[in-house]
């Protein structure tokens, strides 16, 4: 929860810092004394660089807050479906606990202590903890 809130203040934070610089890629035209109006030279090429610079750096932070977990999590997710094999004690999305009696292409046949069943790869969530036994 923690991390939402801060990617969330760092990605309103790189927003105001975009409009800013967009708002002052367009150099404001000053007159002069004699009545001429005039830009400042190579200000507009400057902010560009200053806006495409918070680009990268939003996108960075995305990547770095949100995509590259994420991805991290799935590969997990896949090692642990892929490595499950029969008498692994399971649970599912739903909060089924069982033991796995066969393993399918894309499903297990779980034993409960209803019955039998089958559910699919992707709703198991994990392994049940080992139970330790008090002495």
């Amino acid at each position: 929860m923690r991390k939402t809130k801060i990617l969330s203040l760092g990605i309103i934070m790189a927003l105001l810092a975009l409009m800013v610089s967009v708002s002052s890629c367009f150099p404001v035209a000053t007159t002069g004394a004699n009545g001429s109006t005039t830009t400042p030279a190579g200000s507009g090429s400057y902010n560009i660089w200053l806006l495409l610079a918070f680009i990268v750096i939003l996108f960075g932070l995305m990547y770095f807050f949100t995509i590259r977990p994420q991805r991290k999590k799935q590969q997990e997710t896949v090692k642990m479906l892929q490595a499950l094999q029969k008498g692994d004690k399971i649970i599912t999305n739903a909060g089924i606990y069982g033991t796995i009696e066969n393993v399918y292409e894309d499903s297990f046949l779980i034993k409960t202590d209803s019955g039998t069943m089958k559910v699919a790869k992707w709703a198991v969530v994990g392994k049940q903890p080992e139970e330790t036994s008090h002495s």
